[in-house]
């Protein structure tokens, strides 16, 4: 099957050339690469590709982002250690072939019904329990499992993870050409949810809303769009009307059937 095209994506290169048009700022391009003329303009480049790459991502529940990584649970072990670049959220744990899911419970109730290795077993819940002491969180999320396992475990855990972003193109080889899942899918989302960013560059925000002078209100498109990225998302994973991927009828929204 060919690959599609997608409507006008947006490299690096074209993403920042989009930028200075919107907020009239003067562009060149040094060794491949466009950037600004102003150094402060430069400097704000990667923070609004951060704030508009992350809004999206927490705003719009991406299939794409959804993927899974296998790990091992030694025997009479109920904590599994997973490092925190794995996963942003976890949706489902695996222990051992042909297992159901692990139920998420709190970790009070695995404490009060498995709170010690006197019964093992196959796991059958868990509950997420914080980072590891040592860093403070910033190299471990611990999973505490219940029973205690009795022997190794092979673990398939699904989750979410922190899709790459657009500023690591921005070198000569990939500038012009690369793209992200975002920058070619949702480029409109992300050109408006960048200038809600920019805006506070210059000054252009108000108590409550962008400062009338600016032409159109970016949060407000960025809205706008939002609704039909979320639809169409859930399309993809048949979490539509009815548990289904067709659009939301504007007639006719049936049950979900047996």
């Amino acid at each position: 099957m060919s690959q599609p095209v997608a409507t006008n994506p947006l490299t690096y290169n074209g993403f920042v050339t989009q930028l200075g048009v919107m907020t009239v700022e003067n562009t060149t391009t040094v060794s491949g690469v466009v950037q600004g003329v102003d150094a402060p303009f430069n400097a704000l480049i990667p923070q609004a590709l951060n704030y508009a790459e992350l809004r999206i991502s927490r705003d719009v529940d991406l299939l794409p982002s959804l993927t899974n990584n296998n790990y091992s649970l030694a025997a009479g072990n109920n904590v599994l250690q997973i490092s925190t670049n794995d996963f942003v959220t976890i949706q489902t744990i695996q222990v051992g072939t042909g297992n159901p899911p692990l139920l998420p419970v709190s970790k009070e109730y695995l404490q009060t019904v498995w709170g010690s290795n006197a019964v093992i077993g196959t796991p059958k819940a868990f509950a997420m329990i914080g980072g590891d002491l040592t860093t403070a969180g910033n190299t471990y999320n611990n999973i505490m499992v219940g029973p205690y396992p009795d022997t190794t475990y092979a673990v398939s855990i699904y989750g979410t993870i922190r899709m790459p972003s657009l500023y690591l193109n921005a070198t000569q080889a990939l500038a012009n050409t690369a793209t992200t899942f975002i920058s070619q899918w949702l480029p409109d989302l992300l050109m408006q949810a960048a200038m809600i960013y920019v805006s506070q560059f210059q000054r252009n925000f108000s108590p409550t809303s962008n400062d009338p002078q600016m032409p159109g209100s970016y949060e407000s498109q960025y809205q706008t769009l939002l609704k039909g990225a979320i639809v169409e998302e859930a399309r993809k994973r048949f979490t539509a009307s009815a548990w289904s991927s067709m659009s939301p009828a504007t007639v006719a929204t049936p049950t979900r059937g047996a």
